[in-house]
């Protein structure tokens, strides 16, 4: 008889457990994220000045500039930052894309320190 794996054991009691109806302990993002396809909240708008520069982040109804659909924009002394959600809601921006932060705020803020005083470049017309 072969001997019992872990990774057997553990593929067992997931399928016992989702044909006995019991939510996974394995996808508690997906619960989190209120299941799967299913948007999570969209983020509080703001607006301010940080370390000289005009911060703003807003519902954008008719999408941003990247993307045709609704989502959220922000800008940095009104040109636009292009800032993208994580699977795991966390924020990234095309300036600090390898250091993710918990809001677009904070993204902003990250793309303002990065920047050091240069200007935010415009997105490159298509």
């Amino acid at each position: 008889m072969p001997e019992l794996s872990r990774r057997r054991a553990l593929t067992t009691a997931a399928s016992l457990a989702t044909a006995a109806g019991v939510p996974s302990a394995l996808a508690p993002s997906a619960r989190a994220a209120g299941g799967a396809g299913r948007r999570q909240d969209s983020p509080a708008d703001f607006d301010e000045v940080y370390r000289g520069r005009r911060i703003r982040g807003t519902s954008s109804a008719a999408g941003s500039h990247h993307h045709h659909e609704p989502g959220y924009a922000v800008f940095v002394d009104d040109v636009e930052l292009h800032v993208m959600r994580n699977a795991d809601g966390s924020w990234i921006s095309v300036v600090s894309h390898y250091d993710p932060v918990p809001s677009p705020r904070a993204a902003a803020r990250a793309a303002v320190d990065e920047l050091q005083g240069a200007p935010l470049l415009p997105p490159p017309a298509n």
